[in-house]
C-alpha cells in the first residue's frame, strides 16, 4: 500500500515515515511534471530504506538475546 502511495502522492510517502521536511520538498518537486518522477523515486527509495532499516533492527535485537 505504501508503494502506491509513493507513486501517486510522493510528498505524503515520506511525510508518513516522519521525513516533514523532504516531504515538503518532495512535494515542490510533484508541482512540475518533469519533477514528478525524481520526486517518485526519492520516495521509493526512502521507503525501501526504511524497510531495510527494520530489518537490521530486528536482526540485532535477535542478536542482542
Amino acid at each position: 500500500m505504501r508503494y502506491v502511495i509513493a507513486f501517486f502522492f510522493p510528498w505524503l510517502s515520506l511525510m508518513l515515515q516522519g521525513k516533514i521536511g523532504s516531504g515538503i520538498i518532495c512535494l515542490l518537486l510533484q508541482i512540475t511534471i518533469i519533477g514528478w518522477v525524481p520526486a517518485f523515486i526519492w520516495a521509493v527509495t526512502a521507503l525501501n530504506r526504511m524497510y531495510e532499516d527494520r530489518r537490521t533492527n530486528k536482526i540485532i535485537h535477535e542478536m542482542k538475546r
